[in-house]
């Protein structure tokens, strides 16, 4: 099971992950500020108002309901979308942030691999050293 997720986790093209972080980042601000400029559509007033003046007919009665129902429809559907963008924004955040700790631990991981080889290498010199003299 091991061995399968590090052979999903290196065949990952990390230096492109990383180079497009800022991009995704960036991006999802943007959707965010659009998105939340628009502010939620509100129903259409006037329409109510010329029905309200029109003898009533069951047809015009029921195409009203009808269009009353698709405006709440259509503000919940656009409060659901600033929900989405706002959540698409904070998990590109989120990534931004995790690829940048990644990095840095990548980096580390690095540098400790090198002290260790280098280590290693001193420590067999210095036991061929020590083998020498005896």
């Amino acid at each position: 099971m091991a061995a399968a997720w590090l052979k999903v986790l290196k065949s990952v093209p990390w230096g492109e992950v990383i180079s497009a972080a800022p991009q995704v980042a960036n991006s999802a601000r943007r959707l965010w500020e659009t998105v939340g400029r628009k502010g939620a559509p509100m129903p259409n007033t006037e329409l109510d108002e010329a029905v309200a003046h029109m003898p009533a007919d069951d047809g015009l009665a029921m195409l009203a309901a009808q269009v009353e129902q698709q405006d709440v429809a259509i503000a919940q559907l656009h409060g659901q979308v600033r929900e989405a963008s706002k959540l698409i924004a904070e998990l590109a955040d989120q990534n931004a942030q995790l690829i940048a700790k990644l990095q840095a631990a990548r980096e580390r991981l690095t540098l400790i691999g090198f002290v260790a080889a280098a280590s290693g290498v001193l420590g067999l010199v210095a036991l061929a050293l020590v083998l020498a003299r005896t």
